[in-house]
């Protein structure tokens, strides 16, 4: 090919090459405006490299790096360890529980017999010392019955001095039978003497004496014998009245004090009209007033003794290293400023449960154990801490007490 066609060919190829009048104009907008975007994307990729390497080198280092943190880290766990040990070491020389309250025997005021109250004394949550007068219960019948007793005793007195002079009247009557006895015993005597010395002559000389005479001085014994024995009976019923008669003393002196043990119990019956403070302590719960009927059985009132206790029912686990006399602080939820002190007076042989109404029965059904609770009576030490009767503490009332058993 020679060169002149070589560069036509050329030429052709380069106008084939040349965009038509729009269309190249545009592309060549296009490819300038990309090359234009190409340059501003690289311009900001540049500016961010620059500000991450200013950033990284503004940073500052990590916590956990510096020797400091790892010491107060160090110094705040051994003491949280140290306190902890202190804090078990201390709470395990303790037992407490917030099952417990103020216990005391509290006395109910009820009358034996019936009647309509006469007056109530006006004390209402006050204190009363033991025999103060409580209620009166109009008397009726009791009085009746006391007169009575009375009269029953003067009866029985009169009877038994009537009685005495029955002894002294027998006495008398024995004395005079014992006086008149005299000559009937002393003939008696003589006759048999003198009959004696008659029968004693007959047995030497049977003539000596006449069998008239013999017979005469029988006869005469006999009769003065027979005198006597009538005497000595006389003496003996005389003596015998006596007896009678003492006996008859023994008989008032015992209606005497029959009649007297009436009086008691009428004038007892009387008493039970009065209603008196039978111990000292605070008056609660009075629900009756003058003029309400009351009988039998009634409570008219209640009385809170001042000897006062706590009772802490404490779990079976925590009895191990309780003894009697370990000393107790009490917390009672009225006066929580207030730490009262005391110990253990004594420990309920047995749970809560064994004294109930209906005890369980383990023995049946499916078994679930269960820490039981054990009653514990704590008293209160009045020298060495607050008096509890100082303050208004009832049955009832809510206490936490601590037990010092280490």
């Amino acid at each position: 090919m020679s060169e002149d066609q070589s560069t036509a060919r050329k030429s052709d190829d380069a106008e084939d090459r040349k965009p038509t009048n729009g269309q190249g104009d545009e592309d060549g907008a296009s490819a300038h405006v990309q090359k234009g975007d190409t340059k501003d994307d690289a311009g900001d990729s540049d500016a961010s490299q620059d500000d991450d390497s200013s950033d990284d080198k503004t940073k500052k280092p990590s916590i956990f790096t510096k020797p400091l943190f790892w010491i107060i880290l160090v110094i705040v766990v051994a003491v949280i360890a140290i306190g902890g040990t202190f804090y078990y070491l201390d709470a395990r020389q303790y037992e407490t529980t917030d099952d417990a309250f103020v216990d005391a025997h509290i006395v109910r005021i009820s009358p034996k017999v019936a009647g309509t109250l006469k007056s109530v004394a006006d004390i209402d949550n006050r204190h009363v010392e033991a025999g103060r007068l409580l209620a009166v219960i109009e008397p009726s019948g009791p009085e009746a019955q006391v007169a009575e007793a009375d009269a029953n005793v003067k009866q029985a007195q009169a009877q038994y001095e009537q009685a005495r002079a029955q002894v002294t009247a027998a006495q008398a009557s024995r004395d005079q039978a014992a006086a008149q006895a005299r000559s009937p015993l002393a003939t008696a005597a003589k006759a048999q003497q003198d009959l004696a010395r008659y029968q004693a002559l007959v047995r030497l000389d049977p003539n000596a004496v006449a069998a008239q005479q013999l017979d005469a001085a029988r006869a005469t014994a006999r009769s003065t014998a027979a005198d006597a024995a009538a005497a000595r009976q006389q003496i003996d019923s005389a003596a015998a009245n006596i007896t009678v008669a003492r006996r008859q003393v023994a008989a008032a002196q015992a209606v005497i004090e029959a009649r007297r043990a009436s009086v008691q119990q009428a004038k007892v019956t009387l008493g039970d009209n009065r209603l008196v403070a039978p111990v000292s302590g605070q008056v609660v719960n009075r629900s009756v007033n003058v003029g309400s009927y009351v009988g039998p059985g009634t409570q008219l009132m209640a009385i809170v003794p001042d000897h006062i206790w706590v009772t802490a029912n404490f779990k079976e686990t925590q009895l191990q290293l309780m003894t009697i006399g370990r000393p107790v602080e009490i917390k009672v939820d009225a006066y929580p400023d207030v730490k009262f002190k005391g110990h253990v007076d004594s420990i309920q042989r047995g749970a809560g449960q064994a004294f109930a109404l209906l005890p369980p029965q383990n023995a049946t059904g499916n078994y679930v154990k269960v820490v039981q609770r054990v009653p514990v009576r704590i008293e209160f030490d009045l020298k060495n801490g607050p008096d509890p009767r100082k303050y208004p503490l009832g049955p009832g009332m809510s206490v936490v007490p601590t037990v010092k058993v280490r």
